[in-house]
């Protein structure tokens, strides 16, 4: 390890000089040995991010390099677990020092004294590839882990000698050939992406459970969605409920640069959530990375890095990853300080010239194929954007438009009005809706597409609608487009809203989901050729039977009750002729 000193201080950016690094090392700052990464040198100067709080340094400390780059540990344990942003958990550095993390002290990201039953899956003479399974454990009682071999060339080999029985992490169970040792665990830099064997085209949606997700603008499984808005928007809420209920195998969750008590409230909820799938916790398949907006500046960057990282890791082992990071808008607020202090030339609103370039790299990252171990993995990123003041013009929310396919805008004015999720559907899109078609009419309804476009077109309809109602009243519009706006406002109250904390109407399967559309739109088809034969418009808007659509998002069994509310929409309007 080479050993240099501090001879500038600014913030969490540091220059030292005589540790002869590499772009992205890791380096031990100070006589507490804080933890930094080099992020640009400069002849004999070298420029440190510090990831902890640099009170009190001053220059002449000594600062050692390691010569390593930032990198996680990966293996068993790390599925119901809290970590900060350099995965550091939680709850070791709370056994360590308290309620209050103190600088300069380290954890290893997996508990290294606990034993794992491992079981092989290969043996003495077979071959092994970088990224091979060679046998598994039972992380928790919801996920099987799979043992990797570490992706890269020098494991290409063959097993000489392999081991079964309880192991820790850090215990060799396998030798190759070559001389090369396996454990439970290996390293793998952050900022190095976990290659696929074949990447292939999103074909399969990620389903949320959450109606205007699954319905208007689905999110396919390796696919990647922005969902910005202003404050109190409700991003937050939106980002756990597709944590909670999405059919991912395993979450990971990045609270990047969120208020405390947010993050307390995922802390403390999330273990007591029950997996819909297996009735087990939801912790059980959930990793969790908290790196609130009072932590230093500099460990969000590595916090996004962190999760991404172990969400590739979870998909070379076979599994659906869904990844919530919120937000990603604290991420490069953090780019932009430390590009500041770095003295480089701003970009747009002071933002470095490169935050596209990172942007695109982090989403980039997602992505459904073929893993090196032969199975079908897959990553999808769901990144929530804080643009200030709600403007999406702004440089990172533009920025993020341009790789994401799927765009979830927040509207203020819905959450006034007390509108959940507060989703604008007249300004969010999805790209993948023709890709997941074929799989809707396959797996729900051979009309899925048919009914959804008629549902956008109805509540388009109705925003052009609304112009001329500001002007002249509801009245003195035609008697169709009276019913145009009810059967719209039927939509938004009985399809759109969806109550998070209503223990049945928090989750909407897809085929619940088609059938209350399809409920409504059964209610307009009759409408409007009961008002061509000549009905007045006021004894179809003051039904009764469609009213009674509101109460099924609250009812398990809603089959036959919205069979039942069609038969007394048919008697309504038979006794209407």
């Amino acid at each position: 390890m080479k050993q240099g000193k501090l001879v500038r201080i600014a913030g969490p950016v540091v220059v030292a000089t005589g540790i002869n690094a590499r772009m992205f090392d890791v380096v031990r700052v100070g006589e507490e040995e804080l933890m930094g990464e080099v992020i640009q040198i400069d002849g004999k100067n070298t420029t440190i991010q510090v990831y902890e709080d640099t009170t009190g340094l001053k220059p002449g400390e000594k600062v050692i390099n390691t010569g390593m780059p930032l990198s996680v540990k990966l293996g068993p344990g790390m599925l119901y677990n809290y970590y900060d942003g350099i995965q550091r958990p939680l709850p070791v550095l709370e056994d360590k020092m308290g309620e209050y993390i103190l600088r300069g002290v380290d954890a290893s990201g997996l508990d290294e004294n606990k034993k794992w039953d491992f079981k092989p899956s290969v043996k003495k003479g077979d071959k092994v590839t970088p990224g091979s399974i060679i046998g598994e454990v039972e992380e928790t009682t919801t996920i099987t882990h799979k043992i990797l071999v570490p992706p890269l060339k020098k494991f290409n080999s063959t097993i000489k000698e392999i081991k079964s029985g309880k192991f820790t992490v850090n215990d060799v169970v396998a030798k190759l050939e070559n001389g090369e040792t396996l454990k439970l665990s290996h390293e793998w830099p952050v900022r190095v992406p976990r290659r696929l064997k074949e990447k292939q085209a999103p074909f399969m949606p990620l389903l949320t459970g959450q109606r205007i997700f699954d319905g208007l603008f689905p999110l396919a499984k390796g696919g990647v969605a922005a969902i910005p808005g202003p404050f109190g928007a409700g991003k937050t809420v939106s980002q756990q409920q597709l944590a909670k209920w999405s059919d991912a195998d395993i979450v990971v969750y990045i609270g990047c640069g969120e208020r405390g008590n947010e993050m307390t409230e995922v802390l403390t909820e999330f273990p007591h959530l029950k997996d819909p799938k297996t009735g087990k916790p939801l912790m059980n398949r959930t990793v969790l990375i908290a790196n609130t907006s009072n932590m230093p500046v500099a460990a969000r960057e590595a916090s996004v890095y962190t999760g991404i990282t172990i969400a590739e890791y979870y998909r070379d082992q076979g599994y659906s990853v869904a990844l919530m990071a919120d937000s990603t808008s604290r991420w490069a607020e953090a780019m932009r300080e430390i590009s500041s202090r770095l003295e480089e030339m701003p970009g747009e609103e002071g933002y470095p010239a490169y935050l596209a370039t990172r942007l695109a790299e982090f989403y980039e990252r997602a992505g459904i194929g073929e893993t090196l171990a032969g199975n079908q993995g897959s990553v999808s990123v769901i990144g929530a954007v804080s643009p200030p003041g709600g403007d999406f013009s702004e440089p990172v929310t533009q920025n993020t438009l341009r790789v994401t396919k799927a765009f979830w805008a927040l509207d203020a004015k819905l959450a006034q009005r007390r509108h959940f999720p507060s989703i604008n559907w007249l300004n969010s899109y999805s790209l993948y809706n023709k890709t997941l078609n074929k799989w809707y009419a396959e797996n729900v309804n051979p009309r899925w597409a048919k009914l959804m476009g008629q549902v956008m077109a109805i509540l388009q309809e109705e925003e052009k609608l609304l112009e001329i109602v500001q002007l002249v009243g509801s009245d003195a519009l035609p008697e169709k487009q009276q019913l145009t706006l009810e059967v719209a406002r039927m939509i938004r109250e009985f399809f759109l809203q969806q109550n998070a904390f209503h223990e049945i109407d928090t989750y909407c399967e897809p085929k619940k989901t088609f059938m209350l559309a399809d409920t409504i739109l059964y209610y307009s088809d009759k409408a409007h050729a009961l008002l061509d034969e000549g009905v007045s418009i006021s004894t179809l808007l003051n039904m009764e039977s469609k009213e009674m659509i509101a109460d099924v998002k609250f009812i398990k069994d809603y089959k036959s009750e919205l069979n039942k509310i069609k038969l007394a929409m048919d008697n309504e309007f038979s006794k209407i002729n």
